[in-house]
Formats: structure tokens, C-alpha cells, sequence
């Protein structure tokens, strides 16, 4: 039962939403009978929300996912380099850690004028066409490498490298410079500079800059995305140390 009613949360990947009992029964493959008394006891325990016909997912799910120790203690410790970084570059900034193939969003920091950007706090993306990714993915092996350029890479965009020579180039690039660019890969009209945190020999976090194509000077953004992982990477060390 337990394993069902997972799949009844879980079918809200990757974007949330509401649902009717309907679109969760064609989801989960549960029957509506099931499906229906499984949604009763999750709405009753806060971890979904009922109104009128359509089932949200529950608050109290957001604050049990800002308690994983792991990503609240990162977010904690990166949110001032996160914040010097947006003052310094008044863009979007994101902080991302690896799940699987794909970087998983803990942070992000918009102005008044938010771009339209396929991230979100919680949210998902495939690793080989976001910055956050390809930074993480530079710095996560090179057996992972490997198992990632073996299978078809996913395409978001018309821009997105989809090629596994020209991607294991630009990680390899990645590797030298502690730089990651996309450039329209994720969404259309967007570019990114991000860079690798390390808390050892593998990157556990990367942070970037999104900023829209016009605006885009990777000379003048690149260097103060750098510091701020740089900066990260060090209090993370030291905290490890002690």
C-alpha cells in the first residue's frame, strides 16, 4: 500500500499541478476505488490538498523536502555566495545538485523581470543541456560520463548538443577551465555560464548565472560566477575538516 500511494504522489513529476481521481487512476494504473481511498488518507495526513474535484499536492510535503539534512545544509551554507552573485550580475542564479542523469534545483534567485526558464525549485532538468548539469557532469567521473553519453541525449530546444563527440568536448573543456556554457540548449532565448562546488574530488553542487541571449558576456559574468563557487567550495571543505 505504501508503494501505491507513492505512485500517487509521484505521478505529480515533474511539474505539480491538479488532478482529477481520473488523470491520477490513468497516472498510477490504480483502480478508481483505490485510487480514490488512497487520496482520502494522504489529504488527511497534509501530504495532498483537496479542492472541489482536483488534488494538489500537500504542504506539508514542502516542509518535509526543506528538512533533507543533505540539501538544507547546502542551501544554508550557499545562499550568501548565491546572493552576492545575484547582486553582482542582478540575473537568475541557480544552485543544483546531481540525482541520477539529471540536476536537481535546491536554489534559485530571479529579479522583478523573472526570465521564462524551465527550472524551478524542486524541479528537475536532463544533465547534458543546462550549465548547472554540464558543470556537474564534468566533475562526476568518468564513469558516469560514459554511462550518460551511451543512451540517446534528450533535446529541449533546436539548440540543444544532442551529439555525444561534441558533448564529451565541451566536458572535457569543462574539466579545464571550471566553466560550463549553454547557450540556448534549455530554453530558447537564454544563456548560462556555471561552474563545479566541491567538497572533495567530485562536484557535489554547481551554481550558475541565466541570463537572456542579448545580455549575454561571458567575460563579464564568468569570472564572478567563478568566485562565488570557488568561495562555496572552500567553506564546505573547511567545514568538512572540522
Amino acid at each position: 500500500m505504501l508503494d501505491k500511494a507513492a505512485a500517487v504522489l509521484d505521478c505529480y513529476r515533474p511539474d505539480g499541478g491538479a488532478f482529477r481521481l481520473t488523470e491520477i487512476t490513468a497516472r498510477t494504473g490504480l483502480s478508481k476505488t483505490t485510487a480514490f481511498r488512497l487520496c482520502a488518507d494522504l489529504v488527511r495526513l497534509e501530504l495532498l490538498e483537496r479542492e472541489a474535484d482536483v488534488y494538489r499536492l500537500g504542504g506539508k510535503l514542502f516542509e518535509l523536502g526543506s528538512l533533507v539534512p543533505r540539501r538544507h545544509d547546502l542551501r544554508e551554507t550557499a545562499l550568501p555566495f548565491l546572493q552576492d552573485l545575484f547582486e553582482a550580475t542582478h540575473e537568475t542564479v541557480h544552485l543544483g545538485v546531481r540525482e541520477g542523469h539529471e540536476v536537481v534545483y535546491v536554489e534559485r534567485i530571479h529579479g522583478h523581470q523573472a526570465l521564462s526558464l524551465p527550472s524551478r525549485i524542486g524541479g528537475r532538468l536532463p544533465l547534458t543541456c543546462t550549465g548547472v548539469g554540464k558543470a556537474l557532469l564534468a566533475f562526476s567521473g568518468a564513469d558516469l560520463t560514459h554511462e550518460v553519453l551511451a543512451q540517446q541525449l534528450p533535446r529541449l530546444t533546436p539548440y540543444t548538443v544532442t551529439d555525444p563527440a561534441r558533448l564529451r568536448t565541451a566536458l572535457e573543456k569543462i574539466q579545464v577551465s571550471g566553466l560550463a556554457y549553454e547557450e540556448q540548449e534549455a530554453a530558447l532565448g537564454v544563456s548560462c555560464i556555471a561552474s563545479p562546488v566541491f567538497d572533495g574530488p567530485t562536484a557535489v553542487a554547481a551554481l550558475s548565472v541565466a541570463v537572456p541571449r542579448a545580455r549575454f558576456h561571458p567575460a563579464t559574468l564568468a569570472p564572478a560566477v567563478r568566485t562565488a563557487a570557488l568561495g562555496l567550495s572552500r567553506v564546505l571543505r573547511q567545514g568538512s575538516s572540522v
